[in-house]
């Protein structure tokens, strides 16, 4: 009996062997036919290059997934099969080589992941494939293409107005941006990149080096590497607006040296604040000073701070109301303060991991953008948020263990997480108002506001009873857990911002100079603040509501008081 069994065993044996094997020929079989029938179906032209050449080393190993179920739905010829199928009216799909793990639908995700895979395992060989015909001037637009210009660096001519997008970039943005502010000239650079400025770049270079497409906008050139794709400024676009080209900032008193300490000025008769806002704008100066006819132009400095205006009749402001002669009035020009926009990652890797930690709500890009333009150097993200890459903080693409950023947002508690960065600058916000924010960005994005029916549903209560409990046990474990620590208050930076920016600069090890800081002051809103008035302005905290947060208040201003601090400020604890 057992010797059947064993001969029944080596037959089937014998026969899985040479079913594996059939199987293997007849896929290997038809992959042969199905590339014989794509080289025959090769339409009449310049061939191909062959199927071994052009086929990447990791289709040749597998053999069997040369075409995928989309081939063979959809034919189309890209880089990783460019035989000839039968091709579709239009234009060809984009390649998507490297195996299926790199493939995201983020487009900002993509191309690093891909670029990190191939750092290691090398791109496949074979020929490259066919570029796309170069991107050219927009033709659309009401600006006239100068050309392109090589302008990178601290040495950047067009610097008035910088900003970024990196999804939706077009040359018509940049146009009417520019010329929103008064700009003579508006340069595109690396497919989203807007610069401002009313004098051309000296450097000119060949037309073929502002090879990048605008992100938002296929076919129409954005510059380079360091390449600017530079137009005139004419007129604005249809439908755009106008921005007021002079703001009134006050009444002050002359400097003891005014003509040192302003750069620029203009004499005329029957001057006005336009004329003399316009004069200072075309000379890219963030202040036009006007003092009778005379017009100066200048930048805020120490001996010019702007910070103790006087009545606004000492200088000629009101019914009969005489001019002093050593007062002057004080425009603010659409102009942006060019002495501290340039930003860069560090230059080598930070000996010193510092967090810039937070409870969400509580401002934390606002002082980012504070930081980055008071050090000149990118701020990192323990996070990846599209929108804040997009519109120029490019350290939140950037790992946030890489050590390249002056310090890294976070909004995680917990020993395990605090522990991990060698100091902090913990900023805290009145609870009230850092609940309120944290809503509207939940509910609406970070420049929107909250619909009124998602303050009457049950959500907000929800929102209330787990955020307050977390913006207290934020401080809490940071103050336990913290190796060092500055702790900075939302308000404190809104009331004095020179003096505790000076402080957190100081804490990071960073020197500069007092024109700088100035410079961050006068540039102080950024970009993501929430503008126009509020859908509606309840009171959205119950009685229920006041009473839970008011005890971790109180929980919070303990804490920071036995810990060596002032406690919270005055408006935070309840009276």
């Amino acid at each position: 009996m057992a010797k059947p069994s064993f001969r029944l065993q080596k037959l089937l044996r014998r026969t899985r062997f040479l079913l594996f094997c059939l199987s293997a020929a007849y896929l290997m079989t038809g992959s042969l036919l199905l590339l014989q029938r794509a080289r025959v179906a090769l339409p009449p032209g310049p061939r191909a290059p062959g199927p071994l050449q052009a086929l990447p080393v990791a289709a040749v190993a597998l053999g069997v997934g040369l075409l995928d179920s989309r081939a063979l739905r959809a034919p189309r010829v890209s880089p990783d099969l460019p035989l000839g199928v039968d091709v579709p009216r239009g234009p060809p799909a984009r390649a998507r080589p490297g195996p299926r793990w790199l493939r995201t639908r983020n487009p900002e995700l993509r191309q690093p992941r891909r670029g990190w895979f191939h750092h290691f395992v090398g791109d496949p060989q074979g020929p490259p494939a066919l570029r796309p015909e170069a991107p050219g001037p927009a033709v659309g637009g009401r600006g006239t293409y100068v050309g392109c210009f090589s302008d990178s660096g601290r040495d950047r001519t067009l610097k008035g107005a910088v900003f970024f997008d990196l999804r939706k970039m077009t040359v018509s943005h940049c146009q009417d941006a520019c010329a929103e502010r008064s700009y003579v000239y508006a340069g595109l650079e690396a497919g989203a990149e807007c610069y401002c400025g009313n004098r051309l770049p000296v450097t000119s270079v060949g037309p073929e080096a502002c090879n990048h497409e605008c992100k938002g906008e296929k076919g129409s050139a954005c510059g380079g590497v360091g390449r600017l794709s530079v137009y005139r400024v004419q007129e604005l676009q249809p439908g755009s607006r106008k921005r007021r080209t002079v703001t009134y900032r006050g009444c002050f008193r002359l400097p003891e040296n005014g003509t040192h300490t302003f750069p620029d000025s203009l004499l005329q008769p029957n001057a006005t604040a336009e004329a003399c806002s316009g004069f200072c704008s075309q000379k890219e100066f963030p202040l036009a000073v006007l003092r009778g006819r005379e017009c100066y132009c200048a930048y805020p400095t120490p001996q010019f701070s702007l910070r103790d205006a006087v009545d606004s009749s000492l200088c000629g402001r009101g019914p009969e109301a005489p001019r002093q002669a050593e007062y002057c009035e004080v425009y603010q020009t659409p102009v942006q303060d060019t002495r501290c926009t340039d930003r860069r990652f560090l230059p080598t890797k930070s000996k010193v991991f510092v967090a810039l930690s937070s409870f969400p709500g509580a401002g934390n890009t606002w002082v980012r953008h504070l930081i980055e333009h008071a050090t000149g150097f990118y701020t990192g993200s323990y996070y990846f948020d599209g929108t804040l890459y997009n519109k120029g903080f490019k350290g939140e693409k950037d790992h946030w263990r890489s050590r390249r950023t002056i310090c890294v947002k976070t909004h995680e508690s917990g020993r395990r997480e605090i522990e991990m960065f060698d100091s902090a600058i913990l900023l805290i916000r009145n609870p009230y108002r850092s609940l309120v924010a944290e809503f509207n960005r939940k509910c609406a994005g970070h420049l929107g506001y909250a619909a009124d029916r998602n303050w009457k549903s049950k959500e907000w209560p929800d929102f209330v009873n787990s955020y307050a409990a977390w913006w207290s046990s934020h401080v809490l474990d940071w103050l336990r857990y913290g190796k060092r620590l500055l702790v900075v208050h939302y308000e404190d930076l809104r009331r004095s911002l020179v003096p505790t920016l000076r402080d957190m600069v100081a804490f990071l090890n960073v020197s500069v100079s007092e024109e700088r800081l100035l410079c961050v002051e006068n540039n102080k809103e950024g970009s993501f603040w929430r503008r126009g008035r509020r859908p509606h302005d309840p009171e959205p905290f119950t009685p229920e509501m006041r009473a839970l947060i008011d005890g971790y208040i109180r929980t919070v201003d303990r804490a920071l008081r036995e810990h060596g601090g002032a406690g919270l400020p005055g408006e935070y604890v309840p009276r």
